[in-house]
């Protein structure tokens, strides 16, 4: 069975047939090391009935089995899988991981396995297309991107649109795209080669089109869901959650938002005309500040102008106006939007924590 999958190299390495025999089956087992340790059983017409870890092995071993006797003998018959279009979606995939399960194979409606998802290595898997705007000038960066484009400015030996391109690809997003436009030719180099096993496709838009008008070239989308952000700002956003929430709420677009707190230092005047109605001492005002993070139903990018300059924040209005569903999510966590030399300073001191 040398079937392959994007998501995880399906060759034999995690699969005996049920007719091998246990020392066969330790001696495989063997080579998996440091990985997950379990063996995935199927029988002559490649279908999945059951799973063997060193555990197993041992057990059997132990109860009086000898080394020459089937694997079917040891297997484990009672096993967690997912069958494709069925039970394959990210709700199931977390019941999975918190079960503590490290390998899930995913089945057809023929019991054979299609995919391994690899939880030990990815957080998830979201079936949704990411696209990463990169065609700004960045600026307010200035002389550091008269020669280089924003993203590709280093912190801690690494450019800041690769924190992010790996920050998506460990949520098991396989399919990255960045538009491209300022010194365009530095990033679609940068992309020549696959990172984390991926390759990331760069679309150049003719002329700067705004914070979101680029996508309407982007030609090789896979699923129904899209992920927009900006190449140049780094955050921890539990893009699982972000997705379960927009699929839970039924939205047509989700903004990830953050919290934003203004203290005025004065006592601030109510007033009516010349009258005063009354002073706030020193008030404090909530808002929620929009990370340039978004997710969106792919159909809609068709009221998105090709080749006009069209803002995200055009969209978010056009798809209120004709009654669609623009739902906020809440992200308390890090999001440093690199728009100037302060930001950048700061996003450089918090990438060294996070290694």
């Amino acid at each position: 069975m040398n079937r392959s999958s994007k998501f995880y190299n399906m060759d034999n390495s995690h699969l005996i047939n049920k007719n091998r025999t246990l020392l066969d089956a330790l001696k495989q087992i063997n080579t998996l090391y440091p990985g997950p340790l379990v063996l995935f059983v199927i029988d002559d017409e490649n279908r999945m009935v059951g799973t063997l870890t060193d555990g197993d092995s041992r057990r059997a071993l132990i109860a009086g089995a000898s080394v020459n006797d089937k694997v079917a003998y040891a297997m484990h018959k009672n096993f967690n899988c997912l069958h494709k279009g069925v039970d394959d979606d990210v709700a199931h995939i977390r019941l999975q991981k918190d079960l503590k399960m490290k390998l899930v194979p995913v089945l057809d409606n023929g019991d054979h396995i299609i995919e391994i998802i690899n939880l030990e290595k990815y957080r998830t898997k979201l079936p949704v297309d990411a696209v990463l705007m990169a065609g700004g000038k960045g600026e307010r960066l200035r002389p550091l991107t008269d020669k280089t484009p924003k993203p590709l400015l280093e912190m801690e030996g690494k450019p800041i649109i690769d924190y992010i391109v790996e920050h998506i690809i460990s949520f098991g997003v396989q399919n990255i795209s960045v538009t491209v436009n300022y010194l365009k030719e530095q990033i679609i180099q940068h992309f020549a080669e696959p990172k984390k096993g991926l390759q990331v496709k760069c679309f150049s838009e003719p002329k700067f089109l705004g914070t979101i008008g680029s996508i309407c070239f982007v030609d090789n989308f896979e699923n129904d869901t899209l992920l927009l952000m900006n190449a140049d700002a780094i955050t921890d956003l539990n893009l699982e959650d972000f997705y379960l929430q927009f699929k839970e709420h039924n939205a047509d677009m989700s903004i990830a938002a953050v919290p934003y707190t203004i203290s005025v230092p004065y006592g601030i005047l109510d007033i009516d005309g010349r009258n005063v109605k009354g002073v706030l001492e020193k008030p404090t005002y909530n808002y929620y500040a929009n990370t340039g993070i978004y997710l969106i139903k792919r159909e809609l990018i068709k009221f998105i102008p090709v080749g006009d300059f069209f803002n995200a924040t055009d969209f978010m209005e056009s798809l209120m106006s004709k009654g669609y569903k623009v739902v906020r999510f809440l992200h308390n966590g890090t999001w440093i939007d690199i728009g100037n030399p302060q930001e950048y300073k700061r996003a450089i001191e918090l990438v060294k924590h996070m290694r």
